[in-house]
């Protein structure tokens, strides 16, 4: 039972991030970061072929709690982000990719 309310708990999260990011909402802190901050991303964590990151996105994944962050990998594809996409930013950016946010 704790585990459901948990789950709605990290959705409830990530639809407001969502709305945040798309819509110009007041934006909210994740793990660290503004979710103003990572509409940056967008670009390169959708679709199938995304562009590479630019400087502004790498700038946020650098200053982010990864570890963090990558907990919500489960629930991106509900929202239209390619979880591999998004999972190699760190790499992409120059950063170690942290062990939660590896492909499994």
């Amino acid at each position: 039972m704790a585990h459901t309310s948990g789950n709605v708990l990290v959705q409830w999260l990530l639809a407001t991030l969502l709305i945040a990011m798309l819509g110009g909402a007041k934006a909210i802190v994740l793990c660290d970061t503004e979710s103003s901050k990572l509409s940056s991303c967008y670009a390169a964590v959708t679709g199938q072929y995304p562009p590479k990151p630019n400087e502004k996105c790498c700038d946020v994944v650098k200053h982010s709690n990864l570890p963090c962050l990558c907990r919500y990998k489960s629930i991106l594809p509900a929202f239209g982000f390619n979880p591999t996409n998004a999972l190699a930013l760190p790499s992409k950016c120059g950063l170690k990719t942290p062990p939660e946010c590896r492909v499994v």
